[in-house]
């Protein structure tokens, strides 16, 4: 039998710390250091080494839509790490919004029809 799972518990261990990857990523090409990152982020040091290595948060790939909202969001973090909860709220919705998360949650559970997002 496979483990249901709610769309929040995906949201949290999946896609949360894909998103933390892929901003520290974006974060590192706008020549931020790693322990600035893990600042701005609120995550340690080790965290983000494993984001870039590949060992976390690399379960998921973002289509270009939200890719670029990713990038959008750590040019804004580098500039102002006060704005961290709003980015990744926007970002989180923008996965929600796409019908990425239902997909997403197809994969990890065993629900023929995704129930968190009826428009998809």
């Amino acid at each position: 039998m496979v483990m249901k799972l709610t769309s929040q518990e995906i949201e949290v261990w999946h896609v949360l710390p894909a998103v933390r990857a892929e901003l520290a990523k974006e974060m590192k090409e706008l020549g931020m250091l790693q322990k600035d990152i893990a600042s701005v982020l609120g995550l340690t040091q080790a965290a983000i080494s494993q984001y870039f290595s590949n060992k976390r948060g690399c379960s998921i790939t973002f289509n270009d839509c939200i890719q670029k909202q990713i990038k959008t969001s750590a040019g804004k973090l580098k500039d102002n790490s006060e704005v961290l909860f709003k980015e990744l709220y926007d970002i989180l919705q923008m996965v929600r919004d796409t019908g990425l998360l239902c997909k997403i949650h197809q994969e990890f559970t065993d629900i023929s029809k995704c129930e968190c997002c009826k428009k998809h």
